[in-house]
């Protein structure tokens, strides 16, 4: 469902956007978006990283009246660094050779098939991730979302924060990234929902974008598709669209939350994006108010059902 609620200028128009209850701001044109957000959110100017320490073993937040203890993997980020310091000294990524002692070798750099490397992009929290879990506690108490009794799927997981919080506000979440990274997903799990004071659940799957996804995932489709940081490379770009599409029905609404560091990458999903989804922007204004940061982006997203564009 799109609500255009009003047109404050003629370059912005404010809609509602499927389930969410509140006006956001209509993605008309990626390129004008992305030279907006760096103009008024001026990112590389505020603090890196102000809701997290990666080096830390574990998270603690506080959300729907639990203490969430979320744990790490800091050292998966140390040793991912050293190793690409290294190949970044010694030759350009791809297939390269390189000499040592007299021997030439050639290398084949590989990531798994959603363009990031097994155990490293999820080892640990972004602000995002916690910009976007304290987003959806304050938007169920403040009636923009109904989370109860609904279908929900969260795109690279990673520690899971965001599923564990929309379980605790009521939703039957399915956590999923890839294989090796489902271990500390399901210790996080444990550790925070184990307890049985749940108003929803949370299960664990491993999902590959671009790739056909189990039955679970699409039977029924979920009433909500949740991601946070899953827009960090172009190579993950149509992937992600594409598993988008197979999860998405025209009542499934997706919220998506994106650190700000590249604003090509981000015009390049925006672009491609908008084809096939109405995407709205959410003012930080409606965030909570103690979690926000100029350095993160809420996009809201469905799938188009009939042909739409901004003119309407």
């Amino acid at each position: 469902m799109v609500v255009v609620e009003e047109e404050e200028a003629e370059a912005e128009v404010l809609v509602e956007i499927g389930s969410y209850g509140a006006p956001v701001r209509l993605v008309c044109d990626s390129s004008e978006e992305i030279l907006l957000l760096w103009a008024i959110q001026q990112p590389t100017l505020s603090k890196h990283n102000a809701f997290v320490r990666q080096s830390s073993l574990r998270l603690n937040v506080d959300a729907c009246g639990h203490r969430l203890s979320i744990f790490q993997s800091p050292s998966s980020m140390v040793r991912f660094s050293i190793f690409f310091f290294f190949i970044l000294l010694v030759f350009e990524l791809g297939n390269c050779a390189y000499c040592s002692f007299g021997t030439i070798y050639v290398l084949s750099l590989h990531s798994s098939s959603n363009g990031s490397i097994p155990g490293v992009t999820g080892a640990v929290m972004w602000d995002s991730g916690v910009v976007l879990a304290k987003f959806l506690e304050h938007a169920v108490d403040s009636g923009m979302l109904l989370l109860q009794g609904k279908k929900a799927v969260e795109l690279g997981s990673g520690c899971g924060l965001v599923g564990c919080i929309a379980a605790l506000l009521g939703a039957q979440v399915i956590l999923t990234d890839l294989h090796d990274r489902l271990r500390l997903l399901k210790k996080n799990i444990e550790t925070n929902l184990g307890d049985g004071d749940l108003r929803g659940s949370a299960t664990v799957g491993e999902l590959i974008w671009g790739e056909d996804p189990d039955v679970e995932f699409i039977e029924p489709l979920p009433d909500y598709v949740l991601g946070s940081d899953v827009i960090y490379s172009e190579g993950v770009v149509m992937d992600l669209l594409v598993t988008l599409r197979q999860l998405c029905g025209t009542q499934t609404t997706i919220l998506l939350a994106g650190e700000l560091r590249n604003d090509a990458i981000l015009e390049y999903f925006l672009e491609a994006a908008m084809k096939e989804f109405i995407i709205g922007r959410v003012d930080q204004a409606q965030w909570h108010p103690d979690y926000c940061s100029s350095r993160v982006v809420m996009l809201v997203l469905v799938k188009k059902s009939e042909k739409m564009g901004c003119e309407d």
